[in-house]
């Protein structure tokens, strides 16, 4: 057989059974985000985050997130989290701002973000993750499942972790609109049309069972609207006066349709913008 005749089989070979990821310089960045097609891990320079005393109205909330996020962080026993709940309340927004509130502390914590599309691929990344001995948050952002969606069974082995069990170094956190990561009509239609309805179910509707912390995130009222927007004014240096602000505010989110955390940054940038004032990346 020729030399380029084995060359073009040895390429193939290793294309289908590429070598081990080599682990990136985990001290080059704070966070990293996952991706595939090649695998690699990229960092972050810079997070895009708000301060953990800015993400108000969720004080329960943010206090139970950052007590499990400090043990974990000093190798003690932690549990996955599931933050659910409203739309634009601050969930991503906390589990960045409590991560870089830990490694303030001293810390030496790693944030990964893990795309919903790329689950299928999460094995690959925990046994990149498991050969390191820093510890890390695994965060997946809007975590939902369809009917048909088979990439739950990814999810179970980062929660369950198979035979090999979760890295002892990897916790992992995701958000949700959705308590139970499925829509309630398909849990219903697959519950009605299946011949044996309570299995049929259970693994997808079970996901969120197991993990150990389920952390609920409400509307806002009009008052924590109005604070939110007032911490974010005190915070940068935006001086306007009260009756300005409650009007041009309440104004802001009735035209929206909406009140949540979100709103009230999207009201404060405008008014930022109106008054001058320049805003840096925060944190």
């Amino acid at each position: 057989m020729s030399k380029p005749t084995l060359k073009r089989i040895a390429a193939a070979l290793e294309r289908m059974a590429p070598a081990p990821l080599a682990a990136p310089d985990f001290d080059a960045a704070e966070a990293f985000v996952w991706h595939v097609d090649p695998d690699r891990l990229e960092p972050v320079a810079q997070v895009n985050r708000v301060p953990l005393e800015l993400l108000l109205g969720i004080d329960r909330t943010r206090d139970t997130l950052f007590q499990n996020t400090a043990q974990f962080a000093r190798g003690l026993p932690a549990n996955n989290a599931l933050l659910w709940g409203a739309r634009g309340m601050g969930k991503s927004s906390l589990v960045k701002a409590v991560c870089a509130e830990i490694r303030a502390k001293g810390d030496d914590l790693k944030l990964v973000e893990l795309q919903r599309e790329d689950l299928g691929s999460v094995s690959r990344l925990l046994n990149l993750l498991r050969r390191s001995d820093k510890r890390f948050v695994l965060f997946c952002d809007d975590l939902s499942f369809s009917h048909d969606d088979q990439h739950y069974k990814s999810l179970k082995a980062v929660l369950d972790g198979g035979i090999e069990g979760r890295p002892d170094n990897v916790l992992f956190y995701a958000t949700s609109n959705r308590r139970h990561l499925m829509p309630r009509d398909m849990i219903e239609n697959e519950r009605g049309s299946a011949i044996n309805p309570s299995e049929s179910t259970e693994e997808k509707v079970s996901l969120s069972d197991r993990f150990g912390l389920w952390l609920g995130f409400h509307p806002c009222s009009q008052d924590e609207y109005l604070d939110m927007i007032r911490g974010y004014c005190a915070a940068y240096g935006v001086a306007v006066a009260e009756d300005e602000l409650r009007a041009e505010a309440i104004e802001w989110q009735a035209t929206r349709g909406a009140r949540s955390g979100r709103v009230a940054w999207q009201f404060f940038t405008d008014l930022a913008g109106r008054k001058g004032v320049s805003l840096g990346l925060a944190g």
